[in-house]
């Protein structure tokens, strides 16, 4: 009799074998797998914030330790999406061996775990595992790299929001507003008007005045019928106010930002290194930056900072309550008030001056406009220009920065610029000033000069080569394992929150992998790469 292949059962199509499997499944997984250092370090970890998380009125089904476990591994392993996971415990015997004897999760479990249950959690199991890689002697504790890469968020490309936009657009209705619901009111009888700028709420004052006009009278729709003038201003009201609601929202979500996503609100369009078309296409992303010392994340952060410079004082103050005094940063990171918190914080910072490279080549040397390069006077505080006119200090401007930072800049100019010679080549820039009736001007901060000058001696010393060459092996190398060898390049989850927590999830299989790198490779407890002449 021949089987029934057809049946949704089909164990019962082949032949009868032995069960040749061992009791214990992990005996088939070879002693030196990665697996196994998995489950040893994560079993060292304190979940009790992560049971937290878990409804206290009924009981938990679905041990939260091994879900962390099978979303870490997958992450190791470059299995990102969710039913992929579901799928790997039910084949993988590496998964298997970290599921135990249990049936496999379902693929909502493990999304929901991902996105709801670590929330609060997810911090304190990273931050724990940092103190276990401490406790191993594995981080330095001393000296930390810092860089950020932006990583496409989950959102649609097209689903743009312009902030210089939509204040056009809101300006352009304000002005229309404030010219026909006066007009409007008044022949109904009613005053409406007079402020500058027209909220939601005075629309909400006028549409009520307006159905206490209407009463009891009966809306009409429809061709051949008749609106009444109430109807009408109603109508026109409403439609205003929910585009004011619109508006109201769109400024809500943008914050200090000029544009974000509809499908991510906390997603920023910023311009990616991957650019397939060419165009410099601007795409919805986030701005990931990490701190790599010996080679380990010790910290990840998530910003919708479009540039690198207001990321350090965040990422600095995680990194001070781990004891690090020493980072070391590249020129994206350079502020003055970047380096006045380092200073008062203590910290003994590396980070590359913007103008590092530039000032080595014979252009930037040979270019009479640079404050560079011309001499200054300190005992009347004057610069000498190329034609030995003296550049005066004229008067001190103060402003601040994004944050609030206060930065005063000492404006130097020139008045002896008429019929100079040199005109043209000290002179750069354009305005809307021709030529023949424009004065040098320098705009300096003192402060940040005397800081660029102080950063440029101490990166051009024997530990500050050393510390350069680590950023870009170390820092800069995590980024391409992240990227290249764990295919990472955009984030599965939405809101900046969640999108944080896929980081610190990416940083811990990280991390997991480089511990087993370097115990097959000897190379434990090594935290810099020697110099290598050649």
């Amino acid at each position: 009799m021949k089987p029934n292949i057809l049946r949704p059962d089909y164990t019962s199509n082949g032949s009868v074998y032995q069960l040749v499997l061992p009791m214990d499944i992990g005996d088939l997984i070879p002693a030196d797998d990665s697996v196994r250092l998995l489950g040893s370090v994560l079993e060292r970890l304190d979940y009790r914030k992560l049971r937290a998380a878990y409804s206290r009125l009924g009981r938990i089904e679905t041990s939260p330790e091994r879900l962390f476990k099978i979303v870490v591994y997958g992450y190791m392993n470059r299995i990102y999406a969710t039913r992929k996971l579901e799928q790997a415990c039910q084949r993988d015997i590496n998964f298997m061996y970290l599921w135990g004897r249990a049936p496999a999760p379902d693929h909502a479990t493990i999304a929901r775990f991902r996105s709801e249950r670590l929330t609060d959690a997810m911090e304190d199991l990273f931050l724990q595992l940092i103190h276990i890689l401490s406790e191993l002697g594995e981080l330095s504790l001393c000296s930390v790299f810092i860089d950020g890469t932006k990583l496409e968020a989950d959102a649609n490309r097209y689903s743009f929001v312009w902030k210089k936009s939509t204040q056009k657009n809101e300006a352009r209705m304000q002005e229309t507003m404030k010219n026909e619901l006066p007009k409007l009111a008044a022949e109904l009888g009613l005053r409406f008007g007079g402020r500058e700028t027209l909220r939601g709420k005075d629309l909400k004052k006028l549409r009520k005045r307006l159905y206490a006009l209407k009463g009891d009278r009966e809306f009409v729709y429809g061709k051949g019928k008749r609106k009444s003038p109430v109807q009408r201003a109603i109508e026109t009201v409403e439609n205003y106010l929910a585009r004011q609601k619109k508006f109201d929202d769109y400024n809500h979500s943008f914050g200090d930002r000029n544009s974000f996503s509809k499908t991510d609100r906390d997603a920023t369009f910023m311009r990616m290194k991957e650019d397939p078309m060419k165009n410099g296409q601007l795409k919805p992303a986030y701005n990931a930056v990490l701190a790599v010392d010996a080679e380990y994340i010790v910290s990840a952060l998530i910003s919708q900072e479009r540039s690198d410079v207001g990321t350090f004082i965040p990422m600095m103050k995680t990194l001070q309550s781990l004891g690090y005094r020493k980072p070391v940063a590249d020129a994206g990171f350079e502020s003055e008030e970047n380096y006045t918190w380092c200073e008062e914080n203590g910290q003994l910072a590396f980070i590359k001056p913007a103008n590092h490279d530039r000032a080595k080549t014979r252009k930037y040397k040979r270019d009479i406009g640079k404050r560079e390069n011309m001499p200054y006077d300190a005992d009347n505080d004057a610069y000498i220009c190329h034609a030995g006119h003296r550049i005066q200090a004229a008067y001190e401007k103060k402003s601040k920065s994004k944050n609030g930072y206060p930065i005063v800049t000492t404006v130097y100019s020139c008045s002896q610029c008429e019929g100079c010679p040199h005109k043209a080549k000290c002179i750069k820039g354009s305005s809307p000033k021709p030529l023949e009736e424009r004065s040098k001007n320098l705009y300096v901060s003192k402060t940040f000069q005397r800081q660029r000058l102080e950063m440029e001696a101490r990166i051009q010393s024997e530990e500050g080569i050393v510390l350069r060459v680590n950023r870009s092996i170390q820092v800069e190398g995590a980024f391409g394992v992240l990227k290249q060898d764990m295919n990472f390049r955009r984030f599965l989850l939405r809101r900046q929150v969640k999108v944080q927590i896929e980081l610190w999830l990416l940083a811990t299989a990280f991390n997991i992998n480089k511990l087993h790198n370097k115990i097959q490779a000897k190379r434990c407890g090594s935290h810099l790469h020697s110099l290598k002449v050649s």
